[in-house]
């Protein structure tokens, strides 16, 4: 592992430059508001539980060099500094490392901040400027806010889960964290937001931000509410197409694999045809117009299914993309690594990691053409290796430090 203090710093070219972000918090949902933080330049200082750290630094099936990948996307650009926050030492450190905060992050459940003497209480009345984020499952009111919450339970109770998947079976999970993940983008949302009124408005008081998994897994739910309030009608899942939405589904190529075909505008229905050698399709009444479309989806599915079938993915792809209608191959991890348009779009881009060393890095998103993100700094794969070095910029004299590593207070 190289010495963080040997890396050569990038220019931090970032909109957040010079913002300082304190991460509480573990697991995903929270770090990951942090790493998007980081990613568009702020400095962020990860506050982790001497000696064990952050759980989701052993999290992830596979391992490379003995270590999690996971960690090398969720740790970048922040510092760590470990401190107890069980003791009221280490409670003491980490309000007078809040003081010189632009932004706070915690994903603890509702409460536990007070209980640490962390809330946002306590901190604005040392640093009232300050924007507190706050991530959690169900959000800090209602009934169900002191419920454990996981991105498994925000996204049943918030609806994706049972719009997801084929009639009759079990409703499926995303193969990824998905909860957590629009959780997060909730909750940076917020703080941007946060920090514009604060800025713009010239409001002393900054604000909390209250994000939760729920929340963001229903404000994906579009009108299914609606149509149950107005309509009586529950929008039940419906496998890889939406009903009278048509065409737009998935269909096997001769070589096995699937294809996205969309053509659910008149438009593009007539492309789709022509493509297909049926060109006198896309002007029958019984297809041109989208409600007739719906009416017949199940034979349209039949007849792009046939044609579909006779060629192979690459050929789909070829031939529909040079008559203008939407498609894509379904790509797996190896098909994005091999895509070179990944790189040109600089979504995998080329990083030194202190542990896995050359890799392809997810990229920053979204991209800014004067202050675009980037990633400045590996994961710190040891907890508290800046610990030393924030307590040198608080002010901490050297035999108070000592004392408190003696204690287990911090790791050094």
């Amino acid at each position: 592992m190289s010495d963080p203090a040997e890396r050569t710093p990038q220019v931090n070219t970032g909109p957040l430059a010079g913002l300082r972000v304190i991460e509480f918090g573990q697991l995903l949902a929270g770090p990951y508001v942090g790493t998007l933080l980081g990613d568009f330049g702020a400095e962020v200082i990860k506050v982790e539980q001497p000696d064990k750290g952050d759980p989701m630094r052993d999290w992830g099936r596979l391992r490379n060099n003995g270590h999690s990948l996971w960690w090398s996307m969720v740790g970048r650009n922040k510092r760590s500094v470990g401190i107890n926050l069980r003791t009221e030492e280490g409670q003491q450190l980490a309000r007078k490392l809040c003081e010189s905060a632009d932004i706070i992050v915690e994903n603890f459940r509702p409460g536990t901040m007070e209980r640490w003497n962390l809330g946002p209480e306590h901190i604005h009345a040392v640093n009232p400027k300050c924007i507190y984020a706050r991530i959690s499952g169900y959000g800090q009111s209602g009934r169900y806010r002191d419920r454990a919450g996981f991105a498994s339970a925000g996204e049943a109770v918030g609806g994706l889960r049972y719009i997801n998947g084929h009639p009759d079976q079990a409703p499926p999970r995303s193969g990824i964290s998905l909860g957590d993940t629009l959780a997060a983008q909730s909750a940076f949302q917020g703080i941007l937001l946060a920090l514009y009124a604060r800025d713009a408005s010239g409001i002393v008081q900054g604000q909390v931000v209250d994000a939760a998994i729920t929340d963001a897994c229903f404000a994906m739910l579009e009108s299914t509410v609606l149509e149950y309030e107005k309509c009586g009608v529950v929008r039940e899942p419906t496998g890889p197409r939406l009903p009278r939405i048509a065409p737009s589904n998935v269909y096997k190529s001769k070589d096995g694999k699937w294809v996205v075909i969309a053509a659910n505008h008149d438009s593009l229905w007539r492309r789709l045809a022509k493509a297909m050698g049926k060109e006198e399709m896309g002007d029958d009444p019984r297809y041109s117009t989208h409600n007739a479309r719906g009416e017949n989806e199940d034979y349209l599915d039949e007849v792009i299914g046939e044609w579909a079938g006779q060629l192979t993915a690459a050929e789909i792809d070829k031939i529909l993309d040079e008559h203008g209608v939407v498609c894509s191959p379904v790509y797996s991890a190896e098909d994005i690594y091999k895509d070179d348009y990944f790189r040109e779009r600089e979504l995998l881009v080329p990083h030194k990691d202190d542990v896995h060393g050359e890799m392809s890095a997810t990229g920053v998103v979204p991209k800014l053409t004067a202050t675009p993100g980037s990633i400045r700094a590996s994961a710190r794969w040891v907890v508290g290796v800046d610990t030393g070095s924030i307590l040198e910029e608080l002010g901490v004299p050297d035999d108070e430090r000592k004392a408190l590593i003696a204690a287990g207070i911090v790791t050094d």
